[in-house]
C-alpha cells in the first residue's frame, strides 16, 4: 500500500504538459518576451525595463512601493531592476519627504530612451496583433486581464 502513495498514475502524469496552465503561460511569456526584447534591442532595453520606464512616465515621480503595486511585482525585484536603470542614468531614486519612502522618476536620458523605444514597441505590438488577428488579440488581452482577479 505504501508503494501506491509514491507511484504516480502514469496516465495523469502524461496529461500534465497538455493541461498545465503554468507551463503554457510561462512558455507563452518567454516567446512574447523574446519578441519584444528583440524589437527593443536597438535602444538597449528589454521589455521589463521598457515596462518599468513607461510606468514611471505615467505615474511621474512615484514611491517604489506604488510602482511595485502597479506592475504586480515584489518590491525587492523591482528595486534590483531600478538599480540597473539608475546605473545607466535612466531613472533617479531619491528620498521622499518621509525619508523611509524612496521616489523614482525618469531622468531626461530615461525619457529620451523611452521616446526612442516607443515606435519599436508599437511595431512589435502591431506585428503581434497581426499574427493573432484582432479578435483573438482582444480575447487574449481580456483573459489575461482576468488573471489579475486571481492574484
Amino acid at each position: 500500500m505504501t508503494d501506491q502513495i509514491f507511484k504516480p498514475n502514469l496516465v495523469e502524469v502524461s496529461l500534465v504538459p497538455a493541461s498545465c496552465m503554468g507551463m503554457h503561460v510561462r512558455r507563452a511569456s518567454r516567446i512574447v518576451t523574446q519578441i519584444y526584447d528583440a524589437a527593443l534591442r536597438p535602444v538597449g532595453l528589454v521589455v521589463n525595463q521598457f515596462t518599468i520606464l513607461a510606468a514611471i512616465h505615467l505615474l511621474e515621480s512615484t514611491p517604489i512601493t506604488r510602482l511595485a503595486q502597479e506592475l504586480f511585482t515584489d518590491q525587492t525585484t523591482l528595486t534590483r531592476n531600478l538599480k540597473l536603470l539608475e546605473k545607466r542614468g535612466l531613472v533617479a531614486i531619491e528620498p521622499g519627504e518621509d525619508r523611509r519612502v524612496k521616489l523614482v522618476s525618469l531622468t531626461s536620458e530615461g525619457q529620451a530612451v523611452l521616446d526612442r523605444s516607443l515606435p519599436l514597441w508599437k511595431q512589435a505590438q502591431s506585428d503581434m496583433m497581426q499574427q493573432f488577428g484582432e479578435q483573438n488579440w482582444q480575447a487574449l488581452l481580456l483573459l489575461l486581464s482576468d488573471l489579475k482577479r486571481i492574484g
